[in-house]
């Protein structure tokens, strides 16, 4: 397994999703230093309409096989995570902050399953 990259500027929700990734036994790359080859991307975007879209496409142009995970406050709750907005993005999936543990476990384990 490469691993999963994290893009996400809030260094205190970075580190509580590298716990939970890593506790749940995955590696963790930070996104801008992350090696080319990951299994997955994690983004967070604070705005899915403006500035997010070009996170995600400087993303996908640096990951341009990999899944994408987004994330975002401005995601409301009970969004259908694989539904119109994720297309609409060009993610796989997309996660409504605040998540949960099992919510971003559960999401990743959907994408690439169980860490190795």
């Amino acid at each position: 397994m490469s691993g999963i990259a994290i893009y996400e500027q809030d260094q205190l929700m970075h580190a509580l999703l590298q716990e939970w990734l890593c506790s749940a036994g995955y590696r963790v790359q930070d996104g801008p230093g992350a090696a080319t080859n990951v299994d997955l991307a994690i983004v967070s975007i604070c705005s899915p309409k403006h500035a997010g879209v070009h996170l995600l496409q400087e993303v996908q142009a640096a990951h341009p096989k990999t899944p994408l995970i987004a994330l975002s406050g401005q995601f409301r709750g009970g969004l259908s995570s694989a539904g119109s907005t994720a297309q609409s993005l060009g993610v796989a999936q997309v996660i409504a902050k605040p998540l949960t543990r099992d919510a971003l476990l559960g999401a990743v384990h959907a994408m690439i399953g169980p860490p190795n």
